[in-house]
C-alpha cells in the first residue's frame, strides 16, 4: 500500500507539472481568462489570467488512481469509483460556470438554479451510493468518542447537504493566489494520515483504506504541481472547475472513511469562508431593516473573510500562510482525535 501512494504522489505531481505549461499556453489561446469582481480588492492586475488549471489536478489525479489503484477492482462498491464520481461530477458543474464566465463573458455563470440543480445530482447520487455501500452504509464515525453515530433514512438528506455545503464552501475559499492549493495541500495530508493511522493501523482494513490513500496523495501531488503555476503571482487560477473538483474529492474522502464529522477540523478554513459570507449578509440585513438611518452595517469589511484580512492590509502570501497553519493545526487535531 505504502509504495503504491508515494508512486500515486509522484505520479500526480509530475502530470500536473508537465501539463501546467501546455494547459497555460492552451488557456490563453482560447481567450479562457478571468474576470475581476469591480467591488472586490484591487486585482486588476490579474484581469485576463488563464481559468480552468484545476484541469491540471483533476488529470494527476484520476490517471493516478486509475493506474495505480490494488487490483482487482471491487466492481460498484469500490471506493475510487465513488472517489472519481462525485469529484468528477462536482467538476462538471464548474466547469460550466467556468465555460459560460470565459466563453459568453458572463460574470455571474450559471444561474443558481443551474448550478444547485448540478450539484443536488451529484451529492444524492454519491449519499445514495454510500448508503447502499456494504462497506459505508448509514453510520458515521464521531471523533474523540469512538462511537458510531447510526443516521438511518436521514444519512441522505444530510449527507447530500453536507456535500452541497462543502463544494460551494471550497468554491468560495478560491480567492487568493495559491489560497485553495495550499489549503488542500495540507488537509490531503491530514486525510493520508485519518487513513494510515485512523483506519489501516487501528482496524486493519487494508483493502479499503488503500483506494482512500492512493487518493488523498493524488490530490496533495496535484495541487503541489498546480502550485508551481498559482503560487503568487498566479500564471493561472483554478477556477469552479477546480475549486469544485476539490470540494467533491475532500468531502467524498470524508464520508467514504466515514468521518464527515472530520470536515469541521480539516475542513475548517472553507466552513469560515462560507459561515462568514452568511453572517456578512444576515447581519447586513438586520442592521438595515433596525437601524434609525436604515443603513446596512457589516461585520467584515468584505466577505468571504480572507477578503477581510486583504483589506486590512496583509499581503496575499501572508493570508495564504495563516491559512495553512491554521489547517495544519485543525488537521493534526483531527487525526489525535481518532487514536485518544
Amino acid at each position: 500500500m505504502i509504495w503504491r501512494m508515494i508512486a500515486a504522489l509522484l505520479l500526480s505531481l509530475g502530470i500536473a507539472l508537465g501539463m501546467g505549461p501546455w494547459l497555460i499556453r492552451r488557456l490563453k489561446k482560447l481567450h479562457f481568462g478571468t474576470v475581476i469582481y469591480e467591488l472586490g480588492p484591487a486585482h486588476q492586475q490579474k484581469q485576463g489570467t488563464p481559468v480552468m488549471g484545476g484541469l491540471m489536478i483533476a488529470a494527476g489525479v484520476a490517471v493516478s488512481m486509475l493506474l495505480l489503484h490494488p487490483w482487482p477492482w471491487t466492481g460498484l462498491w469500490d471506493p475510487a469509483l465513488g472517489l472519481l464520481a462525485v469529484s468528477l461530477l462536482s467538476m462538471a458543474v464548474g466547469f460550466a460556470d467556468d465555460w459560460i464566465k470565459a466563453v459568453q463573458k458572463r460574470h455571474e455563470g450559471l444561474t443558481p438554479w443551474q448550478k444547485i440543480a448540478g450539484q443536488v445530482v451529484a451529492a444524492a447520487g454519491f449519499a445514495c451510493w454510500c448508503y447502499f455501500n456494504p462497506q459505508i452504509g448509514s453510520s458515521i464515525s464521531v471523533p474523540f468518542l469512538h462511537r458510531e453515530w447510526e443516521l438511518g433514512i436521514w444519512y441522505l438528506p444530510l449527507m447530500t447537504l453536507t456535500v452541497i455545503f462543502y463544494v460551494n464552501s471550497t468554491n468560495l475559499q478560491d480567492g487568493l493566489d495559491g489560497l485553495l492549493g495550499t489549503i488542500t495541500t495540507v488537509s490531503s495530508g491530514a486525510w493520508t494520515m485519518v487513513v494510515l493511522l485512523g483506519v489501516y493501523a487501528l482496524n486493519g482494513d487494508a483493502g479499503f483504506a488503500a483506494p482512500a490513500g492512493i487518493f488523498a496523495v493524488s490530490l496533495m501531488g496535484g495541487c503541489v504541481g498546480y502550485l508551481r503555476y498559482n503560487r503568487y503571482p498566479a500564471r493561472v487560477f483554478m477556477g469552479d472547475t477546480g475549486s469544485m473538483f476539490i470540494g467533491g474529492a475532500t468531502v467524498g474522502l470524508a464520508m467514504i472513511l466515514r468521518q464527515p464529522l472530520l470536515l469541521i477540523l480539516i475542513g475548517i478554513c472553507p466552513l469560515i469562508s462560507s459561515f462568514s459570507v452568511i453572517l456578512q449578509r444576515y447581519y447586513f440585513k438586520l442592521t438595515r431593516r433596525f437601524s434609525q438611518d436604515h443603513q446596512g452595517r457589516r461585520l467584515f469589511r468584505m466577505s468571504p473573510v480572507h477578503h477581510h484580512f486583504e483589506k486590512k492590509g496583509y499581503t496575499e502570501t501572508q493570508i495564504v500562510s495563516m491559512y495553512a497553519g491554521v489547517t495544519a493545526v485543525a488537521g493534526m487535531i483531527a487525526v489525535l482525535s481518532l487514536l485518544g
